[in-house]
């Protein structure tokens, strides 16, 4: 591997945002790391960075963000294959049935907080300890927050929960990032076109208790949105992003 090639790290990467953001990112030069719960989706994302970017360097590592020690390998196998870590895109994450309050199963707030939040805090734990020791010192951590990250959708509360909660580990990463040079950003993401927001074109419930369908837009987008961020020299960082469809029910009053 070149020394010049910049290696990133996709949580992920096998569906929606993450299959699209590896493939923008390998087609400008990275070095990619796939990472998610299921190998074969991964490695079709991989198939397709290969036919779409000839000679792209990706390496498949299937692993659970919310396991510790699933995610301590998955970066020693960064270390020792790239021998260091330029991007982490934690992007992982999961939804939860819509239902009321307090119907909520404990089973579901624990899945969303695994996949949502725990697992961003140990990527980006393990980031932190390689951008620290390498040489040039320093990285990028890009979290996806989602519109969830400022206003709920009705019974969300788990997937809420763990948005708003990405807003302060964005802050916490920035400001404990300073001093070693890690620059730490969210993208807030409304109604991007993938596979967790296929029933808003059919209708999905809204606060006044109607279900319309809502505008979605092409995850490609997103992809651009990471790559302009992943994009700035260490000393600018974009600390909030919002990427949404233009018409989806956000602004104003719905």
């Amino acid at each position: 591997m070149s020394s010049a090639t910049k290696v990133a790290v996709i949580t992920g990467a096998g569906t929606g945002v993450g299959s699209a953001t590896t493939k923008a990112l390998a087609a400008e030069g990275y070095a990619v790391v796939l990472t998610g719960r299921r190998r074969e989706p991964l490695e079709t994302v991989a198939e397709a960075v290969a036919a779409a970017t000839p000679g792209a360097k990706t390496l498949v590592v299937p692993a659970d963000v919310g396991d510790p020690d699933q995610v301590r390998s998955l970066f020693d196998t960064v270390q020792s294959t790239f021998g260091r870590l330029d991007l982490l895109f934690n992007n992982a994450g999961t939804g939860t049935p819509p239902v009321p309050f307090d119907e909520i199963p404990l089973a579901d707030w624990q899945k969303a907080l695994a996949a949502n939040l725990t697992g961003a805090f140990l990527c980006s734990q393990q980031a932190f300890r390689l951008m620290k020791a390498q040489t040039p010192r320093g990285g990028r951590i890009v979290n996806n927050g989602s519109i969830s990250a400022y206003t709920p959708r009705p019974n969300s509360a788990p997937y809420t929960a763990t948005k708003h909660a990405i807003s302060g580990l964005t802050k916490s990463c920035a400001l404990d990032g300073r001093a070693f040079d890690i620059a730490c950003g969210q993208i807030d993401i409304g109604n991007a076109a993938t596979e967790m927001t296929e029933a808003m074109k059919d209708g999905v419930l809204q606060p006044d208790g109607t279900k319309r369908p809502e505008p979605r837009m092409n995850a490609d987008d997103v992809a651009r949105a990471v790559i302009y961020m992943a994009s700035l020299p260490l000393d600018a960082n974009v600390l909030n992003m919002t990427v949404m469809a233009t018409k989806m029910p956000f602004v104003g009053r719905g």
